[in-house]
């Protein structure tokens, strides 16, 4: 048999099978590149809303998504690191710490844009996000009833109770 031939053959039963084998490894590709999308899209979308259960959740994916053996992925690694440091840092004033906390999520959202090829600007991440007034009185009004009820329940604190009209007196009867 000739070269040609043994080619023929060879191309006729190998060719199905790096096609399925390219799909695959494409498709893969594709899996990897939408889970780290979904992750800075949660993060992006919740970046006003730090406490949000799903903001809070995708944070906790950075480790389960992003590659530390490539290199710009390793950054959001590391901007993830320095961030969750923070986090749970409680020596810092209140007020450096906001801001820090800030600085250091935009930081990771910036980096985490770069590796998905987004062309955010830092500016742009810490400054175009809507969160209503409102939400933040919300915020700060549940935060003060729930510390209320916990003092009650902990038996710090009581409920004040007021007498403001008491029922009329009945006259005695005559007999």
């Amino acid at each position: 048999m000739e070269i040609a031939n043994w080619l023929m053959i060879l191309a006729v039963f190998a060719g199905p099978i790096v096609a399925v084998r390219l799909t695959r490894y494409l498709d893969n590709k594709k899996e990897v590149r939408e889970r780290k999308l979904m992750v800075f899209k949660t993060l992006m979308a919740t970046r006003a809303i730090p406490l949000s259960p799903s903001h809070v959740e995708a944070l906790n994916k950075i480790d389960l998504e992003f590659n530390p053996k490539v290199k710009k992925e390793k950054e959001v690694i590391e901007a993830w690191k320095a961030y969750l440091d923070l986090l749970a840092t409680t020596n810092i004033p209140q007020d450096q710490w906001i801001i820090r906390r800030v600085d250091l999520l935009v930081d990771l959202l910036h980096k985490m844009a770069q590796v998905l090829d987004y062309g955010f600007d830092k500016t742009t991440i810490k400054n175009s996000s809507y969160y209503p007034r409102v939400y933040g009185e919300v915020e700060e009004i549940q935060t003060a009833v729930r510390g209320w009820v916990k003092q009650l329940i902990e038996q710090k604190s009581a409920i004040p109770m007021y007498v403001t009209n008491f029922p009329p007196l009945k006259q005695p009867e005559e007999d």
